[in-house]
């Protein structure tokens, strides 16, 4: 799982702004930047110059250096993990077991935990059917974390 700075940039940038409870609109006025173009910054699709970050972290009352860091934090530890556990463990540690059950998918992916933007934390997305037999009669059922 490889992650792209403009990508991580992005996410920050929309929680920031999600959480100030701001619109596109608003911020993209503020900043002096199109509508489409905050967008495709905070969509992880445009590789923003370092003006225009200052600007959309100006808008943001969010300093540039805060944003960075986190930027940092976020990215070191998706790599630590990306090292500390390889492509095939991660998928073999996914995968369920059992005579009936079967992975319908499985990878890890950045989760926001609490309201706090310092919250970000890595964690596995599993969606795995386990079927069973109860009182003869087959019953399944989705998982999901």
């Amino acid at each position: 799982m490889t992650v792209l700075l403009r990508e991580a940039i992005g996410d920050r940038l929309r929680h920031a702004r999600t959480n100030q409870q701001r619109t596109l609109r608003e911020v993209s006025r503020s900043a002096r930047v199109s509508l489409g173009y905050l967008s495709e910054v905070e969509r992880g699709r445009k590789e923003a110059s370092s003006e225009l970050l200052a600007a959309i972290c100006d808008a943001l009352a969010l300093p540039l250096s805060e944003l960075l860091h986190k930027v940092a934090a976020d990215i070191g530890a998706l790599t630590a993990v990306e090292h500390s556990m390889p492509e095939q463990a991660v998928e073999e540690s996914t995968r369920p077991t059992g005579p009936r059950a079967s992975a319908e998918g499985g990878r890890l992916v950045p989760a926001i935990v609490g309201e706090n933007l310092a919250d970000l934390r890595i964690q596995p997305a599993l969606s795995h059917r386990i079927e069973t037999s109860l009182g003869g009669t087959r019953a399944g059922a989705v998982f999901a974390a």
